[in-house]
């Protein structure tokens, strides 16, 4: 099946540093997600289940509601319960829109709530190109991310829930009324190194991968927005993972991203566990209030004050005889970053 599709954007990222080694012009242009969005979806459940706002073996009641999601779907029925593990099982793998949704209300109550949380944590890990409307990826106006913002997406589910990451590379899984199949398959069996991480399919987005491989230490992660035809994608994406592994250094030190810190937004309704992780401030005195005591006339100096001065002295004069060397490029000899725009066509 061919897609009239959006235009191409791609991105090729070194896992290990977050250096964008290639990218297209339009790297942050504000494109159709599809599917892609389930990343931030499945984020939030990680990021729930670690805050102790839900348990894996939460049983989740689904809504008469839900019954309109559209393809792809795991089948639930209005009334029905089933266990949170099952609607992220789903979720991952068969892309089940209708279990992005069981989420998004298990946890929030209803869609819109949900998506005011998603634009929430989009903020705080600072894609500046995206704005949610639901939880699934169907196409909706105001819906939009871009192939910059979703690798920063996917790199921060790796770094950030490892314990769960793992799922993204099941080729299938038990889903409690289903067995799902991953709709990575391809990518998984066809690429060495492969490990994840999730595709998106609508006839306005084209056909979308955010895709993850690691190979003797060295872990790239892919981006590709607006191919054709699944074929496509897949070669596409291939070619941009081969070259991404020819770009990277065999060697590089890891820099983990931040943790999102969560600060209210123009469109939070509220706060709580329910916006993201707790931030607690420290309030309690960490110093006395009481000032040290003055030195008095005869006080000798402290051995560790004459240690410290001679010490001091002893930086200056090294200064003065050896100034230091100006550094303009980084240590490996390359530049720290490089942009190099104008990957592959439409």
């Amino acid at each position: 099946m061919r897609a009239v599709a959006q235009p191409y954007s791609a991105v090729i990222m070194d896992v290990r540093t977050g250096e964008v080694l290639q990218e297209t012009d339009n790297s942050t242009a504000r494109l159709h997600p599809a599917s892609l969005t389930k990343m931030m979806t499945l984020y939030i459940a990680f990021e729930a289940l670690e805050n102790g706002e839900i348990t894996l073996d939460t049983r989740v009641r689904d809504l008469a509601a839900r019954r309109c999601a559209a393809p792809s779907r795991l089948g639930l029925r209005a009334g029905q319960t089933i266990s949170f593990r099952y609607l992220i099982r789903a979720a991952a793998l068969r892309s089940a829109n209708d279990s992005a949704v069981a989420i998004a209300e298990a946890l929030e109550g209803s869609v819109s709530a949900f998506a005011t949380r998603m634009n929430r944590t989009a903020r705080a890990i600072g894609m500046t190109s995206t704005h949610f409307r639901n939880p699934h990826g169907l196409t909706s106006e105001g819906h939009y991310s871009s192939a910059r913002d979703m690798s920063r997406l996917g790199r921060q589910l790796y770094f950030d829930f490892p314990q769960y990451y793992n799922i993204f590379s099941r080729r299938s899984e038990d889903a409690g009324i289903a067995t799902v199949n991953n709709t990575n398959r391809r990518f998984l069996n066809g690429y060495r190194g492969a490990d994840g991480i999730k595709t998106g399919f609508t006839s306005a987005a084209g056909y979308n991968l955010t895709a993850m491989a690691e190979r003797n230490g060295v872990r790239i992660l892919v981006t590709a927005m607006g191919n054709r035809s699944s074929t496509a994608r897949y070669n596409r994406v291939v070619e941009l993972m081969d070259r991404g592994f020819r770009l990277a250094p065999r060697r590089a030190a890891v820099h983990r991203p931040s943790r999102p810190s969560y600060v209210p937004g123009s469109d939070d309704r509220g706060s709580g566990v329910a916006a993201g992780r707790v931030i607690r401030l420290q309030t309690a005195p960490t110093t006395s209030r009481f000032p040290r005591r003055r030195p008095q006339p005869g006080d000798a100096p402290s051995d560790d004050l004459i240690a410290a001065l001679r010490d001091g002295i002893d930086e200056v004069i090294e200064d003065i005889r050896e100034p230091d060397e100006l550094v303009e490029v980084a240590d490996s000899g390359r530049p720290a970053r490089r942009f190099v725009r104008g990957i592959g066509g439409g």
